[in-house]
């Protein structure tokens, strides 16, 4: 990891046993295929969103498996690529909330860089095998990463959409913290929760109740 503030809080962690059996476990299967995303992008979301600036948190859960979609961001993808499934319904539901344009790119760093922790629980992925890397260590890494930001003393929302995601509310100290929680956005599971469940506009609402700034949630459109 490169430096950032987040190196203090989560530095202990890379002296933990798991850790170098993690790094290693990924540097094979480099060795031994693709591996996504990219390695200068596995900590991007660190690295674009620092600790001091977080306000709010998207959690997903393992990155994009296929080629040039994964760079280190949750749901997104890079200019240029196709938009996936389950970003495209973010999008409409973004339109929906705050009658926000389409975007025309997948690529959320603007968001990143407003204070929008992006964060996959499961950092890399072997090429076309989704859940790959699940249960190697990644998730004790991440699981940290959320530590550190309930500890924030500072009003935080999370938005965790499905069960996956949901499973993480017991880390966030919710007596100053805000979680919203709905169905994913994937196509098997928007309509069951996620379409109208206006987490952009209720997490701007909860920042400001608690003296914070409201985050931008526009993105270039066509």
């Amino acid at each position: 990891m490169a430096p950032t503030d987040w190196n203090p809080v989560l530095r202990d962690e890379l002296d933990q046993p798991y850790w170098q059996e993690l790094q290693s476990f990924v540097a094979a299967e480099r060795e031994a295929g693709p591996v996504y995303p990219a390695t200068g992008d596995v900590f991007a979301a660190l690295h674009l969103t620092p600790l001091a600036q977080v306000k709010v948190v998207i959690l997903g859960q393992d990155p994009y498996h296929g080629p040039r979609q994964a760079h280190g961001l949750c749901f997104s993808v890079p200019e240029g690529v196709p938009l996936p499934p389950s970003l495209r319904n973010v999008y409409r539901e973004l339109n929906d909330d705050l009658g926000l344009p389409i975007p025309r790119s997948g690529d959320l760093t603007p968001w990143a860089r407003r204070g929008v922790l992006l964060l996959n629980t499961t950092l890399t992925v072997r090429a076309g095998a989704a859940a790959s890397h699940q249960g190697h260590g990644w998730e004790v890494f991440t699981d940290q990463v959320i530590r550190a930001v309930s500890a924030k003393p500072e009003t935080v929302v999370f938005i965790l959409w499905g069960a996956h995601a949901r499973k993480k509310r017991a880390l966030v100290d919710r007596s100053r913290h805000v979680v919203i929680e709905s169905a994913h956005p994937s196509p098997l599971s928007a309509h069951n929760g996620f379409f109208g469940s206006r987490p952009f506009s209720r997490a701007n609402a909860a920042l400001v109740a608690a003296g914070r700034d409201p985050v931008d949630w526009s993105l270039p459109a066509p």
